[in-house]
């Protein structure tokens, strides 16, 4: 199996590491000291107590790895434009594009939505480059359920979690979906076939489209959030019109937005992803988990006051410190 990890930080050097010990031949584009570093120790992995290594081949061109049998893309949102632009020497007829990435995708209307079936997201993907750099036919869901970080460049620290819920846009149950779960079985994942990938992507946004933008402008931990009253309130306000616009599109949520703060305050003095992004001065996701939701708001009809708010100040946040 040739496997290309195209974005090398915390998640996709996990995943990579994790498939090349599965006897995947793994490559990975990257550049800067991301690529010095794959080049001279390979991939590694602190999981516990115990250090993993991988051998991979490491370049800044795709066109030097070659066409591949799975591409893993685990770039931040805000990157995808550029991968769009490279990725196609990585693909042939038959390759998978795993999408190991947070927030709305591009590709969330493919094979699914109803009336809103095949209507691109502009917040994701604004003029319909990415839709067309890879086209819908390679590509497979992934919700991932795991913490990481990178404890330098091409060394990533796992610190939990281990769920990867994947699937077809349409929902199908392909044999290639089904091939995949199993190779992510033997290298050690917890693989789930979901019925509707979207209502997967769709629910662990619901949860981080509030805490990730307020963590980032305030720079406190999820438990801090929570602890806060109004800002608790505020944020269940937010979810109420996203779990609105989820049921108009086919992806309702019985919960309620206690429910998910209860399952949040599990991981205690948690410091978000958008907020690590914020520390190390790097562009964040706002498009993918605030603006798409206002956008779909203003395509089904429901009103987002709230979300409104919250995308203003945390774009604006973001500008003053150069991040979006």
């Amino acid at each position: 199996m040739r496997v290309c990890i195209y974005g090398a930080g915390a998640i996709g050097g996990w995943i990579g590491v994790k498939l090349a010990r599965a006897d995947c031949e793994v490559s990975v584009v990257a550049r800067g000291a991301t690529l010095a570093s794959l080049q001279q120790h390979g991939l590694r992995l602190q999981e516990g107590s115990e250090t993993l290594a991988a051998s991979v081949k490491a370049s800044a061109a795709p066109a030097e790895l070659g066409v591949q049998d799975l591409v893993v893309v685990a770039v931040k949102a805000p990157a995808m434009a550029e991968v769009a632009k490279a990725i196609r020497p990585l693909l042939g007829p038959d390759t998978m594009v795993l999408t190991a990435m947070n927030g709305v995708p591009w590709w969330f209307f493919q094979g699914f939505g109803g009336n809103y079936q095949g209507t691109r997201l502009k917040a994701v993907d604004p003029d319909g480059a990415i839709a067309e750099a890879v086209p819908a036919k390679h590509i497979i869901g992934c919700v991932v359920h795991a913490s990481c970080a990178l404890k330098e460049p091409g060394f990533v620290q796992h610190h939990f979690g281990n769920k990867l819920i994947i699937g077809e846009p349409s929902g199908a149950k392909s044999q290639r979906v089904l091939q995949l779960a199993s190779l992510l079985e033997r290298a050690g994942f917890e693989a789930v076939v979901s019925e509707q990938v979207q209502k997967d992507a769709w629910y662990k946004l619901w949860g981080n489209m509030t805490v990730n933008p307020v963590s980032a402008m305030t720079g406190a931990t999820t438990d801090l959030i929570l602890n806060d009253d109004l800002v608790r309130a505020f944020i269940s306000s937010v979810m109420l019109e996203a779990r609105e616009i989820g049921a108009r599109v086919g992806i309702p949520i019985e919960q309620k937005p206690e429910d998910r703060h209860q399952i949040t305050r599990k991981l205690g003095a948690f410091k978000t992803s958008m907020l690590q992004d914020v520390e190390a001065g790097k562009p964040v996701e706002i498009d993918a988990l605030v603006t798409v939701v206002r956008e779909m708001g203003e395509m089904t009809g429901v009103p987002t006051p709230f979300t409104d708010a919250l995308l203003g100040l945390s774009r604006l946040h973001a500008r003053v410190h150069g991040l979006y």
